[in-house]
């Protein structure tokens, strides 16, 4: 007898699957989940199975406080940071965090990617932004759940954990919708969508991105950002209300 929960299990399976297809991590690495607001859960990968021995039974089943409803296996040790992000963007439909490696070195620099070209403006209108590092307490009160805290912060209330812009001012409020991805200090990236697959995609732009800004960088120190017109552009033919890219 299938599961009442086949549908986002599935969802879940086919997303995980694409990490290591899109070379977004190795070995156990990384996770993805698919949420399904009507029940009020969520299926995410069980923790430390290696990708090429996951199957779809294999996903687990979690409510919206981190309790396991469905499964015989334990869930991601990631899961409290996806539970603080479904609980606090209701938009969000998965959620991918992965160790992709020119992300993580972002992240582990401690800095927001600036935009520096039109394919970073056609996915969102600002800075890839990195959060403050976690303090110590958070750390060891409920580190994955804090994760989730200082992520969610960092978008709607950056004043409250001191997030800073690329110019190392006081970062502004983002739409998370917007703006589908971010990065953790030390940590690594986090990126979300419409639904499970979506949010891998925006993972594999954002280390697309992370690439492309690192090699900038590199060739360039003296770079400057792409123009506040160009991004408008950009970003507007995308996503704007008179959108004309692709078929429509």
């Amino acid at each position: 007898m299938k599961s009442v929960y086949q549908e986002i299990k599935e969802q879940a399976f086919l997303a995980n699957m694409e990490i290591p297809k899109q070379n977004l991590a190795i070995y156990t690495w990384g996770n993805v989940s698919a949420v399904d607001r009507s029940r009020g859960v969520f299926a995410i990968k069980p923790s430390g199975v290696p990708y090429d021995e996951l199957k779809i039974d294999d996903m687990v089943i979690v409510d919206f406080e981190g309790k396991k409803v469905e499964g015989t296996m334990n869930p991601s040790s990631d899961t409290p940071t996806h539970v603080e992000l479904y609980n606090r963007f209701d938009d969000i439909g998965g959620i991918t965090h992965t160790h992709s490696p020119c992300a993580v070195a972002w992240a582990q620099a401690g800095k927001c990617i600036p935009i520096l070209g039109t394919t970073h403006a056609d996915y969102s209108a600002h800075a890839i932004p990195c959060t403050p590092v976690l303090s110590e307490q958070a750390v060891k009160t409920a580190y994955e759940r804090e994760t989730g805290v200082i992520i969610a912060e960092t978008f709607l209330n950056p004043q409250n954990v001191g997030a800073i812009d690329v110019d190392g001012k006081p970062a502004k409020p983002l739409v998370p919708h917007e703006n589908p991805m971010c990065l953790v200090a030390g940590h690594g990236p986090f990126a979300w969508g419409k639904d499970a697959m979506d949010s891998v995609y925006h993972a594999r732009i954002l280390e697309e991105i992370a690439k492309m800004a690192f090699m900038t960088v590199l060739i360039n120190p003296n770079y400057e950002y792409l123009t506040d017109y160009v991004i408008d552009k950009h970003y507007q033919r995308k996503h704007g209300k008179d959108a004309y890219y692709g078929q429509r």
